[in-house]
């Protein structure tokens, strides 16, 4: 291709993404705004609460512990907070996930002994599970066909991003506490001040959330019994829909919540050099997320899922197994973008096979699907962290992503190409 003719497509695709993106509505660009501030808090959260707990005297069976309560909480909460979802409308949702998820890192803050660790990670897998279970439904209420996988996987994209400068900024957010506080910048009160800031970060952004104008459902769309009588009549589809996130969960919960203890571990880092991995992989994943949708429309959204998750695979053996720093780093950059960035992109796809008053249903067992890997997997992985190192826990996500690669194949790919008879959404 010549380089004109190259740049001139360069050029066009960027116009396209730019008007699916200005065709974004008033509520989307408000729930934005939101993804903004929280994200970066949560960069922050995500890089130091691990580091906080251990600083405290525990150890990684407990961290693995605690992941497991947010994360059970979680899944035995989605189909009520489906429900829950539809009864109080996307809005209050959204206000009260928010509120709970920034209350519990206050709480555990101010209160860090051992049962308010526990309860505040029940309160935060509350609100978890219910913002997991309105944020899809509410992205497709507030989307056209156009630009909808496009708010998908910007909002994702965007949440990345500002994770990532979560995470350069918690890299140095306990040195700063610390050396103002006139204590060590590894100490407990360096970290728990590092949170503090966190917490009322994520409260700060209910603002643009309580700007939304969003319809209530009506009362004859919201059944407590929906989820039995939606998952009685789609069996075998939801059935499709949800198993391979439930396998990619599984390993994921071995595997993910500990990446920032595997590289202080395994590689010896300092936090601030943890901190500017997780940043750059944050923005990588970013970007891998905004150059999502152009590519989910030329190859198809299941296609791109099938092979950026078969590509990642090779970099998540030489992340788990290679013993240099620079090597691990690396994989680690390029997983993260080829296997995060098709999520929205499969979200999408799920949102588009069943009817608009079984969405916050489908949300919930979705969220029940990935939680249940995360509520298991991190006890299990704190275990032979302790006895056995990361090993043990990098092959059994491996062969677990492997098998959920698989699955999207047999269950959407295999099926294009030998036609037969579609079962019929909803």
């Amino acid at each position: 291709m010549e380089p004109e003719n190259l740049i001139n497509r360069i050029g066009l695709g960027i116009h396209e993404y730019a008007a699916r993106v200005r065709a974004f509505s008033r509520n989307a660009r408000l729930y934005l705004v939101n993804v903004i501030i929280v994200g970066a808090a949560m960069g922050v959260f995500r890089l130091l609460f691990n580091f906080y707990v251990l600083s405290l005297g525990y150890n990684e069976a407990l961290l693995g512990s605690l992941i497991t309560v947010s994360s059970l909480t979680a899944l035995l909460a989605a189909l009520p907070m489906g429900y829950l979802a539809d009864l109080l409308g996307r809005k209050n949702s959204l206000v009260i996930s928010s509120a709970l998820v920034g209350l519990s890192i206050l709480a555990m803050v101010l209160w860090p002994f051992e049962g308010m660790l526990y309860a505040m990670n029940v309160v935060s897998g509350l609100g978890q599970s219910l913002g997991a279970v309105t944020m899809a439904p509410f992205l497709m209420e507030n989307s056209g066909e156009k630009e909808r996988t496009y708010l998908f996987s910007f909002s994702s994209g965007l949440q990345m991003a500002m994770a990532s400068v979560g995470n350069w900024i918690g890299g140095y957010l306990p040195t700063w506490i610390g050396t103002m506080r006139g204590v060590s910048t590894m100490s407990s009160q360096a970290y728990a001040g590092a949170l503090f800031v966190v917490s009322l970060t994520v409260i700060l952004g209910l603002v643009p959330l309580a700007m939304l104008r969003t319809p209530r459902l009506q009362r004859a769309e919201r059944s407590v019994f929906a989820p039995l009588s939606y998952a009685s009549k789609n069996p075998a589809l939801l059935g499709k829909l949800v198993l391979p996130i439930l396998v990619t969960s599984i390993g994921a919960g071995l595997i993910m919540p500990f990446m920032n203890v595997f590289f202080r571990q395994v590689h010896n880092q300092p936090d601030p050099v943890i901190g500017s991995l997780f940043a750059w992989g944050s923005l990588a994943m970013g970007l891998g997320l905004l150059i999502a949708p152009p590519l989910a429309d030329r190859m198809g959204k299941i296609q791109l899922v099938v092979v950026t998750q078969t590509l990642s695979i090779p970099f998540l053996i030489i992340l788990g197994f290679s013993p240099l720093f620079w090597m691990s780093t690396i994989a680690y950059y390029i997983r993260l973008a080829l296997m995060n960035m098709s999520g929205p992109v499969y979200q999408t796809y799920v949102m588009e096979q069943v009817e608009p008053s079984a969405r916050a249903t489908v949300a919930s067992l979705v969220s029940m699907a990935w939680n249940f890997g995360w509520a298991f997997s991190p006890t299990i992985s704190g275990y032979l962290q302790v006895h056995y190192g990361f090993g043990p826990p990098f092959l059994g996500t491996i062969v677990l992503y492997t098998i959920s690669t698989i699955l999207y194949y047999w269950f959407f790919l295999r099926r294009k190409e030998h036609p037969g008879p579609e079962p019929a959404p909803g």
